[in-house]
């Protein structure tokens, strides 16, 4: 049985909160996620028992460094069914976007070659393929959505050429929230000689992904979204792609020789891409996060989420007054609007109710458009919410009216 209430006994964010009588309502998880006790111990046991570099030191100490950041990676493999040595560490997903553009990217692209996007794709999925196309000659193409915000196999097949090289999209878009088929654009992209990069920042937190069954070539996620810490991301590649990948930074720790003629040898993957000194704390606290998320279990995670998505969306759709732009989306993940008041100053209002959610254009700027709104109000799910936060967010949404005495009541 999901028991939310023991759950959140985990998060010191929530205890803390509770014990003071606080009645604030997180629903801004989309952003980052609050982090449990085993995650935070696991980083503070690194720094009290344990502080060395890692594959650096000839040494006990540094030998017990080095194995809690190659289990720590195995952990990660494991829970995402990929291969340890598929598995890159980075600074979060966007580096991890920007490492497959430049080392990818910007290697086997050129002048009328295609990368397929969507209008409903976050900053770090569309500037760096801006970017390649700037560098490359290459042409950025739009898969258009359907009426509801959503990428189908349907309109990809009618975008895709055979010029096109690569197609980058979310398995779950930050603002529409919807779950795309990747397997089956997979499919589809081996079949034209494509490849299929995949940001997984709004999906890995919150449902089971194997790798190897969706067949993506590349997978790039964050540690802060899934209660691990922030600097900390992932980038799962298929080894014979990582293998043929330029690296984005050089330094210590990714090559093995080098000499005064230029002559450098470089580490296979992962190595290879993860110059200088690693955020070992943050991997050590990722691989605390997996753990945890695993022991509670990914489906029931998103089968509980699901459950209160729902919920709150029927709460929200007997409300006159607000707008929501993605209903139909399978994730908690809800983007709407108070008809008549702007976006930022409905989440100036929320948070006078104690009520956190997202304001503006999420890093999605191309979809207002779409959207045919200047900025939109996000609230996000995770498993640590309950029916009752649901309830004092739309009590909260239900004074959209009286949003102007957010700025005047003290």
């Amino acid at each position: 049985m999901f028991d939310v209430e023991k759950i959140r006994r985990d998060f010191p964010m929530l205890r803390g909160l509770q014990m003071q009588g606080k009645k604030l309502v997180y629903l801004d998880n989309a952003a980052t996620s609050f982090k449990p006790y085993s995650v935070i111990k696991a980083i503070e046991n690194y720094y009290y028992n344990c502080t060395a570099n890692a594959h650096r030191g000839d040494y006990d100490l540094s030998h017990e460094v080095d194995e809690l950041y190659e289990n720590s990676r195995a952990k990660v493999a494991k829970f995402i069914g990929a291969k340890r040595s598929e598995v890159v560490f980075t600074s979060g997903a966007s580096m991890s976007l920007n490492l497959v553009a430049y080392g990818y990217g910007v290697k086997y692209l050129k002048e009328n070659d295609e990368i397929l996007l969507t209008e409903a794709e976050h900053a770090s999925n569309i500037l760096p393929w801006f970017k390649v196309a700037e560098i490359t000659g290459c042409k950025i193409k739009y898969v258009p959505l359907d009426e509801d915000g959503r990428l189908t196999l349907e309109n990809v097949k009618k975008t895709i050429t055979s010029n096109t090289k690569i197609i980058a999209v979310a398995h779950v878009t930050n603002v529409m929230g919807y779950i795309i088929d990747v397997k089956s654009i997979a499919e589809l992209a081996h079949q034209n000689g494509s490849i299929l990069v995949v940001d997984g920042a709004q999906s890995v937190p919150h449902m089971k992904i194997d790798v190897k069954d969706l067949d993506c070539d590349f997978l790039c996620f964050s540690g802060h979204k899934m209660c691990g810490p922030t600097g900390i991301g992932v980038l799962y590649g298929k080894y014979e792609l990582l293998d043929k990948m330029d690296p984005l930074l050089s330094g210590g720790g990714m090559n093995t020789r080098f000499d005064m003629c230029g002559d450098v040898g470089l580490q296979i993957p992962p190595l290879k891409f993860e110059a200088g000194t690693q955020n070992i704390e943050g991997a050590i606290g990722l691989a605390a996060a997996v753990e945890y998320l695993e022991n509670i279990g990914m489906q029931q995670i998103e089968q509980y989420e699901n459950q209160l998505r729902t919920y709150a969306v029927e709460k929200m759709k007997e409300i006159e007054d607000i707008t929501i732009y993605n209903s139909k989306a399978e994730t908690g993940i809800i983007t709407f609007n108070l008809k008549g008041v702007f976006a930022q100053d409905a989440a100036s209002l929320l948070n006078s109710k104690g009520v956190c959610v997202r304001s503006g254009q999420h890093c999605a700027k191309i979809l207002m458009e779409r959207l045919q709104t200047l900025a939109t109000l996000r609230a996000s799910i995770y498993f640590y919410n309950t029916k009752e936060d649901i309830d004092i967010f739309i009590e909260a949404c239900k004074k959209g009216g009286d949003f102007l005495d957010a700025f005047f009541n003290d």
